[in-house]
């Protein structure tokens, strides 16, 4: 939202008022509160009439400090954004020549009454950012009620924004107008259905802006050389995150809102929908499944789309008897043949459905300002809201999915939420324009919990569209409705990288797009895509995503992905209870690894999947891409081509292949079984060793499906000789030293050649060998 034209001027109709002259600081032992004038106070009748801002500085946890600007001193509304706050966290406030300053960890803030409003953020003695003359303020409209407060922050030279949700326009937000309202939009326009406050730069520090209504942000757009937000009302308050590093900065953010769950193995295996608009019935569903296993596709799970309800009553919950007149033994099957199986639910529920009547008796539906049920006829005719705000509806909700869970059911696509009224009353008088966003988190998090209540911790995983600050922690989201075309693939992983950006670390989306039905070639493309992310999932809207119905080498290429797909799973698990742990994202974009490089500060049509590997989808019928690899040396997975980075390279692939890219001084584990993703991964897992230089120390640790670690690796080469060390559960395994063909000895282990280098098998699973090379 801009309120300038242009330097010099305000805009028609509102009063900027801004903070002129420091009036008092008053200190605590953990915290500082400024008041600042309006005016320049020249004598005692300026004190009067006069707007005075109070500013608070206090930290909820190491690294990372809070900012509040407040006019008026009002009772906070709900909803309010989780924060974690760490009661032992260690705050300094100091003085010195009038100056103050508040230090939490390595990061402070120094406050200067003397240069009239100037405030810097210092990391380790670096400055981050800050805000200065006609930086903050308290905005009226002289024309209605309205009132808003703003800050701006500085940008450097050079200096790029990232993250705000999962943003389809471009990947850097530098020069964007970005407004936090979730909508059902698609992927081919500035609306998105993640919506986070939180950004990201490469200088090294986030900022999250701590409100769930719209915050209005412009990126080096109305002000060339600051990031601005604002909000509506009388404070505003956010957070500046601190780090050594991008992906420490993440960690932070995570700490303060949420870290990810760890979904379930199955989960990243290869999934088949029945596609939205389609006509199907149990023989189609066999059909589908059975052409897969038949052309000896690894399929993993199966879902079901918005008609395993019966029109016009979702939700209902209740299968359509009409086409599934046996439900539960329709559910054993499918599961005898090794599927996990996913129904499609929202948390709208049509008139039509019986439980709009139960819902409506109870109390369960959000409601008008006059108590009657808020409905609509959009998407279902008169539908109704679940008031996720009220404890019983929220039981009743998950009740009902229980019963589902009982039958066979072992996930939920979470769809919507996003379509969220502003003039409605909820049952714990919560602000309805705060509710618009927030919903989406209630939402998830019931559904969410259902399944851990039913099938137990790391069992549960949905497939969320709508997000906010906080979703992270539920995952797996996944992109909306994309088209069947190479612009909107692209758009689809810059989406991608923006949400892993913004604390999400697993994210999916529609193989070969929903709009619309794929040529065979972008089939193929997209599924190499698809294969090569978090989650892998085949949907489409009228039409379905058998392989067979492209043509018949999409079939070859489905089964080459999806096999790889599950015998990287070692590799993959292991950065994915990472991602737990320190809430960094399995695909990364570029400058989260390599943040030092110019060159990656833009990059957007390549990611890297956990912190090993490159992966370049192509984005033409040409099967050319066109990729950047940063310094070090580089290996093709696939077919052992070395080649150095720190230039661009450029090439033709066929359908199997693509650029996928090994960084030196890495451990990529792979497993042994190419059918399933959920197996032991420690069993035999062969330890693929890339380039280890003189003098570099690597590590990898092989998780167990339940995160637990099972196996650690440390590798360390001095010279010509490695030194390997071994710990964990005294199962087989292997290192391969890819590229070498030639060693001098190994002590402690037996090797032999192969086509992907040597193979050293250990004298015993645990304990040390050595390797000379020559």
């Amino acid at each position: 939202m801009k309120f300038t034209d242009g330097y010099w001027h305000v805009r028609s109709g509102l009063n900027v008022l801004y903070p002129v002259e420091i009036r008092d600081i008053r200190t605590t032992d953990d915290s500082v509160t400024v008041f600042a004038s309006t005016k320049k106070i020249e004598h005692k009748g300026h004190t009067l009439n006069t707007t005075l801002l109070t500013v608070r500085y206090s930290s909820p946890m190491k690294n990372v400090i809070c900012v509040e600007y407040i006019h008026n001193d009002m009772d906070e509304v709900w909803p309010k954004f989780p924060i974690y706050r760490d009661e032992n966290a260690k705050v300094e406030v100091s003085r010195d020549n009038g100056k103050v300053s508040l230090a939490s960890g390595k990061l402070s803030v120094h406050i200067d009454p003397e240069a009239g409003w100037k405030v810097d953020y210092v990391y380790c003695g670096r400055r981050l950012t800050g805000t200065g003359y006609k930086g903050p303020a308290y905005i009226k409209n002289t024309q209605d009620p309205a009132v808003y407060m703003r800050e701006q922050l500085d940008l450097g030279i050079g200096e790029y924004i990232y993250g705000l949700g999962e943003r389809f326009t471009p990947f850097v937000k530098n020069g964007q107008v970005v407004d936090m309202w979730n909508e059902d939009g698609g992927t081919c326009s500035e609306q998105a259905y993640k919506n986070v406050p939180f950004y990201i730069s490469n200088y090294g520090y986030g900022v999250f802006v701590d409100h769930p209504e719209r915050v209005s942000y412009e990126v080096a757009s109305e002000h060339v050389s600051k990031v601005q937000f604002s909000v509506a009302g009388e404070s505003l308050k956010y957070y500046i995150v601190g780090g050594e590093s991008m992906k420490e900065v993440l960690e932070n953010y995570t700490a303060l809102t949420g870290r990810p769950a760890l979904p379930p193995a199955w989960s990243f295996g290869l999934w088949l929908t029945t596609s939205f608009t389609t006509d199907y019935d149990e023989a189609t569903v066999n059909t589908f499944v059975d052409g897969m296993l038949e052309r000896d596709i690894p399929l993993h799970v199966f879902h079901f789309d918005c008609f395993w309800m019966k029109e016009f009553q979702w939700c209902d919950f209740k299968w359509d008897e009409d086409v599934f007149p046996d439900p539960k033994a329709m559910l054993k099957r499918l599961k005898d043949k090794g599927l996990s199986i996913c129904v499609w639910i929202n948390p709208y529920i049509g008139q039509k459905s019986y439980l709009f009547a139960e819902g409506k008796k109870n109390g369960y539906l959000v409601k008008n300002p006059d108590g009657t049920v808020w409905q609509w006829d959009r998407w279902q005719s008169g539908m109704g809201l679940v008031d996720f705000t009220n404890p019983v509806a929220v039981r009743w909700f998950k009740d009902k999915l229980i019963e589902l869970v009982e039958m066979g059911v072992d996930s939920f696509k979470t769809d919507f939420g996003e379509r969220i009224p502003t003039n409605v009353v909820y049952y714990d008088g919560s602000d309805p324009v705060k509710m618009h966003n927030y919903y989406t988190y209630l939402y998830n998090k019931t559904v969410f919990e259902a399944l851990e209540e039913s099938r137990g911790k790391n069992e549960a995983m949905l497939f969320a569209r709508s997000a906010t600050a906080g979703s992270q922690q539920f995952p797996v989201h996944w992109g909306g409705d994309c088209s069947a075309t190479y612009a909107s693939m692209a758009e689809t992983l810059r989406g991608g990288l923006s949400l892993g950006l913004s604390g999400f670390g697993f994210w999916s989306h529609d193989i070969s797009g929903f709009e619309r039905t794929a040529t065979p070639d972008l089939y193929k493309r997209w599924t190499a895509f698809g294969l090569l992310s978090s989650h892998s999932r085949l949907h489409g809207n009228e039409s379905y995503r058998v392989p067979w119905l492209f043509d018949e080498e999409a079939v070859d290429v489905l089964r080459h992905y999806t096999k790889l797909k599950c015998t990287l799973m070692p590799y993959l698990f292991s950065a994915s209870v990472d991602a737990t742990k320190k809430g960094l994202p399995l695909m990364r974009a570029m400058v989260l690894e390599f943040t030092e490089d110019p060159n990656c500060a833009t990059l957007d049509l390549q990611y890297m999947l956990g912190g090993s590997m490159l992966v370049a989808p192509i984005f033409n019928e040409e099967g050319i891409a066109r990729y950047y690899l940063p310094e070090g040396s580089w290996t093709h997975f696939l077919t052992g081509e070395k080649v150095q980075g720190g230039k661009w390279y450029g090439g033709q692939y066929d359908y199997f292949s693509l650029p996928l890219f090994v960084r030196e001084n890495s451990v990529v584990a792979v497993g042994q079984n190419d059918r399933r993703p959920d197996y032991d991964y420690a069993d035999n897992v062969e330890l693929q060793l890339f380039e280890l230089r003189d003098q570099a120390v690597v590590r990898t640790t092989v998780c167990n499906t339940n995160g637990n670690d099972e196996l650690h690796v440390t590798a360390e080469r001095k010279g010509d000789v490695i030194e390997v060390a071994a710990e964990g559960e005294g199962k087989p395994w292997k290192l391969v030293l890819r590229g070498i063909h030639r060693i001098e000895s190994a002590e402690g282990a037996q090797w032999s050649d192969s086509e992907k280098g040597i193979v050293l098998v250990p004298d015993f699973p645990q304990g040390k060998f050595t390797v000379a090379l020559k």
